[in-house]
């Protein structure tokens, strides 16, 4: 038996059928932690507070490397270990972008600086104060 999608729907809603809020209007979202999907309907993320202060310069531990993997073989320099608030690791990016001349992006505690820019960075570091940066 063949039955058009058109013919259906308004025979549902002529019956008075609704589907339940739980169904259509809600998601589940996936988070940071890996959780993807819930079979129970009242399950809610909890929110993570970060509350994080941002470290001084001098006491920033920050590793410069190059990396190539999952980019199709293109180089990018990767500025990791900023412990610190998202606000001044947007900063600290758009400083290092503006030095090397290039394009990046600042997110999940890296920076991500296209190319290899490696020497650049890491010079920019120490002259700011960054004295705990090392190149990897």
């Amino acid at each position: 038996m063949i039955v058009k999608l058109s013919s259906i729907i308004p025979a549902w809603r002529q019956a008075g059928l609704q589907l339940s809020s739980n169904t259509m209007g809600k998601k589940n979202k996936p988070d940071t932690r890996g959780f993807v999907y819930s079979t129970d309907p009242n399950f809610r993320f909890e929110e993570e507070s970060k509350n994080v202060e941002t470290l001084s310069p001098s006491q920033q531990r920050l590793k410069v490397r190059m990396e190539t993997k999952h980019r199709a073989g293109k180089a990018v320099t990767l500025i990791e270990g900023f412990i610190g608030k998202d606000e001044d690791l947007q900063e600290l990016g758009k400083k290092l972008k503006t030095f090397c001349g290039t394009g990046g992006s600042a997110k999940d505690g890296e920076i991500i600086i296209q190319g290899d820019q490696r020497d650049k960075v890491t010079l920019w570091l120490l002259k700011n104060g960054y004295v705990n940066s090392k190149k990897i």
